[in-house]
């Protein structure tokens, strides 16, 4: 279902329809299970008490990355609005624990009425990402590339980078790549890898500096900054809109630079382009971050902690 989304920028209805099913057999057996952690809720688009009644009887933990409740709560259809904007509320309000990548989705969970809300950073695993060599990119006989990341239904946040990208083509030989989503930006050298599980860390290492833009929405302020650390997993320094976790991962001036206009993206992409030394030393700082905070070896037993609390065997 996700590959076809990834080349149609939607899902099948019998794809969904197989989703549900798969969703609803499992939360039929849920009651054997000592506790259930579910990624931010398990069936979509139906009434609260549906989903309420399959988890009645077992204690379960709600896990935010971003913020899905404004897929209701700002719906552009007013009557699902008023009907939905409370599901998740009320399924925060009776879960055993919600665990969330920010402040911002914390803020939601506690004035929920969650009766337990920790902030866990979004995390990757350390071993799928090898310590890159410091310096290895800035002798290739190639242009740098610029690394982008994303989805079909990210995209929208290239249409940010386009004046400044090509302001930058007129002076700089340099590559735009895009892992995931093929876009065009006229008399910018674009290329466009797809996006496969095995080979995206490959990818992004290919990679001199990697951008995350974004709009500042309530949407935004929800996301964890998932780009951000795989980026300097792999060693890159970065540039990002200053929004939501992306705040947090990035020390302007010192692993990367903030950007929120046209002249800043341009400003900071030069300086990276045109000083490999920079980049070597933005680099290293932004992968001491990740070994340190960003990792799932640092997160995992923390979550393992606090699942214990709450299952039904403690």
């Amino acid at each position: 279902m996700l590959d076809h989304s990834y080349r149609t920028g939607s899902y099948s209805l019998a794809g969904l329809a197989k989703a549900y099913l798969r969703r609803l057999s499992a939360l039929w057996r849920s009651s054997s299970f000592d506790l259930l952690w579910i990624e931010k809720e398990c069936l979509p688009w139906l009434p609260y008490f549906v989903e309420a009644a399959f988890l009645s009887n077992v204690p379960y933990v709600l896990d935010y990355d971003d913020a899905v409740f404004h897929n209701y709560d700002l719906h552009k259809n007013a009557a699902l609005r008023s009907f939905f904007r409370d599901r998740l509320d009320l399924l925060m309000a009776k879960a055993s624990l919600v665990v969330v990548g920010n402040q911002y989705l914390a803020e939601r969970a506690r004035s929920a009425g969650a009766p337990s809300v920790h902030v866990v950073p979004t995390a990757i695993d350390l071993e799928r990402y090898p310590l890159p060599p410091v310096g290895a990119r800035n002798i290739r006989p190639e242009a740098p590339r610029i690394i982008w990341i994303g989805s079909p239904g990210s995209a929208y946040y290239l249409d940010i980078l386009t004046r400044p990208l090509q302001q930058l083509a007129r002076k700089y030989k340099f590559v735009f790549s895009l892992v995931g989503v093929p876009h065009d930006i006229p008399c910018v050298n674009t290329e466009y890898i797809p996006w496969t599980e095995a080979t995206e860390v490959d990818s992004i290492s290919r990679g001199y500096i990697g951008v995350m833009p974004l709009l500042d929405t309530p949407w935004e302020r929800g996301k964890c900054g998932y780009k951000l650390i795989q980026y300097m997993a792999c060693g890159l320094p970065v540039v990002a809109t200053p929004v939501g976790t992306n705040c947090e991962l990035v020390e302007n001036g010192f692993n990367g630079f903030f950007a929120n206009t046209c002249e800043d993206w341009a400003s900071a992409l030069e300086h990276l382009l045109t000083q490999p030394d920079l980049r070597v030393r933005m680099g290293v700082a932004g992968r001491a971050l990740f070994e340190q905070k960003y990792c799932i070896q640092v997160t995992g037993p923390k979550l393992v902690a606090l699942f214990k609390k709450v299952s039904k065997a403690n």
